[in-house]
């Protein structure tokens, strides 16, 4: 006979004084089973002989053992849920990662769970990933910025909840990542700006928290010096991957006396605001002063002249951190902890009509 459907709910005079004390380990070594035979008794699965029900739910009544949303949502991949934290100043960014991540959920039978980030205090943080974990997913997916928050992965490790961080500009240990060459795109963009002739070339910097930021500026200074051409800090100004943030810093580069011929932005958004900021001042894009981007966002074709850039796969990205989430659920589920993935996902420069030869003096 079945236990009835209130036996998780034990008095706390017995077993451990501490609801949530006890792991699923730790009814499986009480029972003599698997974590595995504990997790089909626990979601009332049928291919379980009584015997072995009866000693588990003497396990998890002794035990008093209390399992959370997210560790009844681990129980399998299919109908899993998968946090997504965002956070991101770029709109476009956000609408390509969400369509890939909404698709790959969606071919995996599993439920994407959003959440909004606040990146303003560690308490918020902190907050953000509890209101996840209490709505019982089982994983959960950081695109930046949150990627690299010490504060959000402290708190998913503490919930001992699988996490994938996309787009970090090096590989995190103790977490999976998905993440293309920052360094090596951004010192491809340079160098065919310095092929086109261009030799003033200033850099609007991305947010100074992320990884991928070091890297692309690493990137573009590494690229100058192979060149033989002299690092001006000048001419690289601080930008935190919003479109606004963009404009003043083109209006910091646009208002010296000798300009730059070429600005190569770090990411999209901010390509864009420098073009603004241009043609705002009669510049033609790109005669007088050529523009480039990073990510090849959807903003990178609909402004004129259309951005040369980098292309980041983002709606790909957000597909294999869906997989590998999944990946992590289903070892979970089988008792095996998940090993740490670096996921290095290729680039490509993509030419359009923002990068030219400088103009003749």
């Amino acid at each position: 006979m079945s236990p009835p459907k209130d036996a998780l709910n034990t008095s706390p005079k017995s077993g451990r004084k501490h609801r949530g004390a006890a792991t699923i380990h730790d009814v499986a070594k009480r029972a003599g089973v698997s974590p595995m035979t504990v997790s089909r008794v626990i979601n009332g699965e049928k291919n379980v002989r009584e015997t072995t029900r009866g000693a588990v739910m003497a396990a998890v009544k002794d035990l008093n053992y209390a399992p959370n949303p997210a560790a009844r949502s681990l129980a399998g991949a299919e109908g899993a849920r998968i946090g997504l934290l965002y956070s991101n100043p770029s709109a476009a960014y956000l609408s390509e990662f969400l369509v890939g991540a909404l698709d790959e959920s969606s071919r995996k039978s599993a439920q994407i769970m959003l959440e909004k980030c606040e990146i303003t205090s560690a308490a918020a943080e902190r907050a953000a990933v509890r209101k996840l974990i209490d709505g019982g997913v089982a994983g959960v997916i950081l695109p930046p910025p949150v990627c690299e928050s010490v504060d959000v992965l402290a708190e998913l490790a503490s919930a001992g909840l699988p996490a994938v961080a996309v787009a970090t500009g090096r590989h995190a240990a103790g977490t999976s990542c998905v993440r293309i060459n920052d360094f090596a795109a951004a010192h491809e963009m340079t160098n065919y700006l310095l092929g086109l002739g261009h030799t003033r070339v200033g850099f609007i910097k991305g947010h100074p928290n992320l990884t991928a930021s070091t890297e692309r500026e690493r990137g573009f200074e590494t690229a100058l010096r192979e060149a033989g051409i002299r690092l001006d800090k000048s001419l690289i100004v601080q930008g935190y991957f919003s479109y606004r943030s963009a404009l003043d810093a083109a209006e910091n580069l646009l208002a010296r006396k000798s300009i730059p011929t070429a600005i190569f932005a770090s990411n999209d958004d901010m390509a864009a605001a420098v073009v603004s900021v241009a043609h705002r001042k009669g510049l033609d894009v790109p005669r007088d002063l050529s523009v480039v981007g990073f990510d090849d966002t959807s903003i990178a074709s609909t402004i004129w002249p259309e951005l040369t850039t980098i292309r980041q796969p983002i709606t790909a990205m957000a597909e294999i951190a869906v997989d590998l989430v999944v990946q992590a659920i289903r070892r979970r589920k089988s008792g095996v902890e998940a090993k740490p993935v670096d996921h290095l996902v290729t680039y490509s420069l993509v030419k359009r009509q923002s990068a030219a030869a400088p103009r003749a003096e």
